[in-house]
């Protein structure tokens, strides 16, 4: 066992003793992966040093890595954060004596552009050289652009808006070997209301002979104030790892330009809803092509504004004007968007249920809906031409105008045709008394039902007779087992025993027996089976409510014998 362990100890011994007072250094080198660099790129710094092992059994259990030397990599503040570092060890044999390599590995942001160095650092009695890099703002003119690691890029389908309009962000980041996690923010702006345009889509594109993954999102952006739109910068974290399996940080900023919002146009109508879109278009469907209708027909009207670079909810109610002629009973509008990567496409439907009831000619009247064309950057309208019918046929009227709102929300009510004018003087009093006598027939009808509906619910309890004695078994067995379920038991055996009392709540049992010593022995029952601690007492409650059960059942009371006012919720109710 002492073998198997050996090779174990000795390498951790090798290692640890490497923090030895005694030490011998060697040169100290500064090696960065790049001297060139966009801003908001990572850097990887790698610094090796080495220092002589004095093996010595005394520091073997008594190691602390806290404790162990590093370069004074805390020089390159504030000109560079240090996102992370990393260490790593080997030992060898040099002139018969054991010297130990370490290896830092940083990871630096810069935090500006320009010219930066990284001053000397020291380890022990070592000392690097200093080390320049440059950070880019932008790709530099006539300069060959040099590979990235990732970067975001940044682009607006406009440079200038209105209020309202729809402005489309696209967002591309790209980003070289297997990506292990990143976080890539999304735009904000407290005046502006911002919707995604879909899922992001992931492709590949080769950027300066590099191939790059790419991950592309959309957004539809929309300022609520004129002025200037200023967006916070879209900002990348992550981690991958580059075909040799190294572990790299991936980091880049990018901020869009500043979008000019403008505000509403004077030559917009006043009072009319501002609507900026790149198209919009309204249509009507269901209305017969000819000119003539039919007095007491049913029909069916389909108004649709559609709109591009609009969300529904900006879209304005349809006016519902019709002619007295025809009545209209409209239906609640309907609103759906849809996003694409080009922008928001909406639509606002209105059903309507329309009936002629009048003989005659009557006209449609004209819709129109003022709109800014923002590709033509003029005033438009998306209308309808009024439509001018004949009605034909006798005149219609409702048969019962108290009945519009029993009826399904846009269905047409039930149309007659005109009354000969002798009928129109029947005496009010007839029509009363009919109206009576509806409500009579109605009224018993109703009583009939209810009647019905109770004894079917009261029947099964009279069957059930023959089970009481059954029933006041488990209910004394619940009891005595300290059973929760004894309070519903109790109430169903007392509807068992006396249906005719159509008792339902534990109250009610109470109410009927009159019996002050069984409501108290039930609630000390049950305050019995809530205590923390069940003693011995819990069984004397027991043993009192089965005695003032059983002569509460020794006792046959009838409904006519029993004083008090019946139940609250009679059986027939109590569902």
């Amino acid at each position: 066992m002492v073998k198997r362990y050996m090779p174990a100890a000795v390498s951790l011994w090798l290692l640890l003793v490497m923090a030895a007072p005694a030490a011998w250094a060697n040169a100290l080198t500064v090696e960065p992966d790049r001297t060139q660099l966009y801003e908001g790129e990572v850097l990887t710094l790698t610094v090796k040093g080495s220092m002589k092992i004095d093996i010595n059994l005394t520091n073997l259990f008594s190691f602390d890595l806290s404790q162990l030397p590093s370069p004074n990599i805390e020089k390159v503040q504030p000109d560079f954060e240090i996102l992370a570092r990393n260490q790593r060890y080997s030992v060898q044999t040099v002139n018969n004596e054991m010297v130990g390599e370490i290896t830092w590995t940083y990871q630096l942001a810069p935090a500006r552009t320009g010219t930066l160095t990284i001053p000397e650092l020291t380890f022990q009695d070592s000392t690097s050289a200093p080390v320049t890099v440059e950070v880019l703002g932008g790709t530099p003119p006539n300069q060959p652009t040099p590979s990235r690691d990732s970067f975001i890029e940044l682009s607006a389908d406009k440079a200038d808006v209105y209020v309202q309009e729809q402005l489309v962000l696209t967002i591309q980041l790209y980003f070289s070997g297997n990506l292990i996690r990143g976080e890539l923010s999304e735009p904000a702006h407290p005046d502006a209301i911002i919707e995604s345009l879909g899922k992001q889509r992931e492709f590949a594109r080769y950027r300066d002979g590099t191939r790059y993954r790419v991950v592309e999102r959309r957004y539809a952006i929309f300022p609520q104030q004129a002025g200037e739109l200023s967006l916070a910068p879209i900002s990348f974290e992550g981690q991958a790892r580059d075909a040799s399996g190294q572990l790299r940080f991936l980091r880049d900023r990018q901020q869009l330009f500043d979008v000019r919002v403008k505000p509403v146009p004077d030559s917009y109508p006043a009072g009319q809803p501002w609507l900026p879109a790149l198209e919009m278009t309204l249509t009507e469907e269901g209305l017969p092509a000819t000119d003539e209708l039919s007095a007491g027909s049913n029909l069916n009207r389909r108004l649709t504004l559609q709109a591009v670079g609009l969300p529904s909810e900006a879209l304005p109610a349809l006016p519902q004007a019709v002619p007295d002629a025809i009545r209209s009973y409209p239906e609640q509008p309907l609103r759906n968007t849809e996003t694409t990567p080009d922008g928001l496409r909406s639509t606002l439907q209105q059903m309507s249920a329309m009936v002629p009831v009048q003989a005659g000619d009557a006209v449609l009247p004209a819709i129109r809906i003022p709109w800014w064309n923002t590709q033509t950057d003029q005033l438009e309208y998306a209308e309808l031409p009024a439509r001018p019918y004949r009605i034909k046929g006798d005149s219609a009227m409702i048969a019962a105008p108290a009945s519009d709102a029993a009826q399904a929300p846009g269905s047409p009510p039930s149309v007659t045709s005109p009354q000969p004018p002798g009928d129109e003087q029947t005496s009010p009093w007839l029509i009363s008394t009919l109206v009576l006598a509806g409500l009579w027939l109605v009224t018993a009808a109703l009583w009939w039902l209810s009647r019905r509906r109770r004894n079917e619910q009261v029947q099964p309890e009279r069957t059930g007779n023959a089970n009481e004695k059954q029933a006041f078994t488990k209910l004394k067995q619940a009891i005595q087992a300290g059973s929760t379920q004894g309070s519903t038991l109790l109430v169903t055996w007392a509807r068992l025993r006396y249906p005719e009392q159509g008792l339902v709540t534990l109250e009610d049992v109470l109410r009927f027996s009159g019996d002050p010593a069984l409501a108290d022995a039930l609630r000390q029952y049950q305050k019995g089976l809530f205590s923390k601690q069940r003693t011995t007492s819990g069984d004397e409650e027991g043993k009192r409510l089965i005695t003032a059960l059983e002569r509460l059942r020794a006792t046959r009371k009838t409904a006519e014998s029993t004083p008090g006012l019946a139940p609250l919720y009679p059986a027939g109710l109590s569902n």
